[in-house]
């Protein structure tokens, strides 16, 4: 049944099925064709993958991003990065990555980061001139962090995998390599920008205008205090904290900013909406997918597999690492956690590696494929918001790309860097 599930699966993803119906039919085919289960087990599997309380963080954590992108708080947050960094060569490329990081906090999505304040900076980078597949580039390496920086959506799927972990746990863990991989990309533009000569295109700015923007930007991010701090604090749970977001976002749109108003309101939960509805969907899939793994012994027989091998840890994380990057050539972070964690984590824990350590090497490595083609999501995005063929952008993406694999050896062989902060804050 095994040969049958994996033939289906990429047969179809070949073919360009969709990566929820590719999952869903396969696992259909598999069950189908080699066992004797009734076929109402793919439905009841897939209604079990999304009946879970935490995943009411996920629609509410992209309502909030929507909220943040049609209000003027996205704008805030660019002005702010722009006033302190703008004077400098290269300030706009270093003005993107902050933004990115910010955002970051808020939104828990690397598409949302690249659509919202990402497309504008694109914009920026362009009328102070920079090529515009090197600013695209850029964006897309530096959304990366979305899902890295608490509030991470993958991570609450990710601590719906593995018991070992909680969702208050990994929030913690992603702060520092989600501020390791902003400072490779900030160095790269560095590097980049006295390399190809990029002149600074903003007078350096008084304190007076530093002091007004970050005034201007405080209502922004007084979120991310509010959903690290609350959650930390145990004021609320990151379920309860992903409400707090979006009711915290539509005030300061409405009240503080008043760039929000109540028209503006039925498109912007159309669009959550249906995004919400499309990471529901391959969630439910990948469920009823991992479900047929589980009943053919997968797990079991790759763990077994696996420590017969006598693998040191580093070996197996240095194996998961290239297994992983691969597979993100061809598959969303979402799914590739719903079927690969289940898999991968037990071994994992056998070998003695931290949970929250793996986690992170996992998330990272799974958040990489969303820059990698043939797949990768953030390219399209990126370039359909901008009008470029994504060749251009995957031309310019070495660079940043080198920085982010960089970034991710150094978490594999430092795991303080992921296991700190949730030590020091009781997780």
């Amino acid at each position: 049944m095994a040969e049958i599930l994996f033939a289906a699966l990429f047969l179809l993803l070949a073919l360009g099925v969709p990566v929820a119906f590719a999952i869903a039919i396969a696992a259909f085919l598999a069950l189908t064709f080699g066992s004797r289960y009734p076929a109402i087990v793919i439905v009841k599997e897939m209604f079990s993958g999304i009946d879970s309380f935490p995943l009411l963080a996920v629609p509410f954590f992209i309502l909030a991003a929507e909220l943040m992108t049609g209000g003027a708080m996205t704008r805030a947050l660019l002005l702010f990065t722009v006033r302190f960094t703008g004077h400098l060569r290269g300030g706009l490329g270093y003005a993107n990555v902050g933004a990115s990081t910010m955002f970051a906090g808020i939104s828990g999505s690397a598409l949302a980061d690249a659509a919202g304040p990402g497309a504008m900076m694109i914009r920026m980078m362009e009328q102070g001139g920079y090529p515009r597949a090197y600013a695209g580039a850029l964006t897309v390496s530096a959304a990366v962090v979305g899902p890295i920086i608490p509030p991470s959506i993958i991570m609450i799927i990710y601590a719906m995998q593995d018991e070992r972990v909680s969702v208050v746990a990994l929030f913690m863990a992603g702060i520092l390599p989600g501020l390791c991989i902003s400072a490779g990309l900030l160095f790269t533009n560095w590097w980049m920008s006295r390399r190809r000569a990029f002149a600074a295109t903003e007078a350096r700015a008084s304190w007076a205008e530093r002091g007004r923007a970050t005034l201007y930007a405080a209502p922004a991010l007084g979120l991310i205090a509010l959903i690290i701090g609350g959650i930390r604090g145990g004021i609320f749970t990151p379920t309860e904290a992903s409400v707090m977001a979006v009711a915290y976002a539509l005030l300061c749109g409405m009240f503080v900013y008043r760039s929000l108003r109540l028209r503006d309101l039925p498109g912007i939960f159309l669009r959550a909406a249906m995004t919400s509805a499309a990471v529901l969907l391959i969630l439910a899939a990948a469920r009823a997918f991992a479900w047929m793994l589980i009943i053919e012994s997968v797990p079991q027989a790759f763990a077994a597999w696996i420590v017969a091998l006598d693998l040191s840890p580093i070996v197996f994380l240095l194996a998961v690492n290239v297994l992983l990057l691969i597979f993100g050539l061809f598959m969303d972070p979402l799914p590739g956690v719903m079927i690969l964690v289940p898999i991968l984590a037990p071994v994992a824990f056998a070998l003695g590696i931290d949970p929250i350590h793996f986690a992170i090497v996992v998330i990272v490595n799974l958040t990489l494929g969303l820059t990698t083609p043939p797949v990768g999501s953030l390219l399209f995005v990126v370039a359909s918001a901008v009008k470029l063929r994504p060749t251009a952008l995957v031309r310019e993406l070495p660079p940043f790309f080198l920085s982010n694999i960089l970034v991710l050896l150094v978490l594999t062989f430092v795991p303080a860097i992921s296991t700190w902060l949730p030590r020091i804050s009781g997780f």
